[in-house]
């Protein structure tokens, strides 16, 4: 066995080995987020879903009308993404903490408008009070790949200060509008 096939098998063994970590992350995550609810919650949802999905069931004629109905969705999620020129490219949750009227989830989002990449990370509040639910944004993290506009780089710090998310998502899908207009009218003049 030559020096390159035991590097080979070092990598592999090493590559292995972080899989395996990160399953027991992932799996550790899972088994946290679960720890939130009691034995009771959880018979309670599971039949609650078993008698959701037979009334669904029983409401569509046939196999063909349900993916009839996914076709619609994936034509109008194409055309959603083709309007805003938004993709999104990943999402977690993660329970942070949950009671009777309060939830706390991390989200981690990532994806593309236009052709600005983005990633965000914030912490979503939820809290219930009667039938009225709030939610609050907090701990916003914003990172671009291209913020080499300061304008961009102070826009961006003032979204992470306020956490207000729909006005970034409006003002990003403009400003990469017509980040890719101003791209394009440079090509054309060199």
């Amino acid at each position: 066995m030559d020096e390159d096939d035991f590097q080979a098998y070092k990598d592999e063994i090493q590559a292995l080995e972080e899989e395996i970590r990160l399953l027991t992350e992932k799996y550790e995550d899972m088994q946290q987020e679960s720890t939130f609810f009691s034995d009771e919650e959880i018979l309670k949802s599971i039949k609650s879903l078993q008698g959701e999905t037979q009334g669904e069931t029983k409401g569509h004629e046939s196999l063909s009308d349900l993916k009839a109905q996914l076709e619609s969705l994936e034509t109008n999620l194409s055309f959603l993404m083709e309007i805003t020129g938004f993709h999104f490219t990943s999402h977690s949750k993660k329970t942070v903490e949950k009671t009777q009227n309060r939830t706390v989830q991390k989200h981690r989002l990532s994806g593309k408008c236009h052709s600005l990449s983005f990633q965000l990370e914030f912490q979503l509040l939820e809290m219930q009070n009667n039938e009225k639910v709030s939610t609050v944004v907090s701990d916003l993290s914003i990172v671009m790949d291209s913020t080499e506009d300061s304008n961009v780089s102070k826009f961006v710090s003032r979204i992470e200060e306020c956490g207000d998310l729909p006005i970034f998502f409006r003002s990003l899908s403009t400003y990469a509008e017509w980040y890719e207009h101003r791209k394009d009218t440079f090509l054309h003049f060199k």
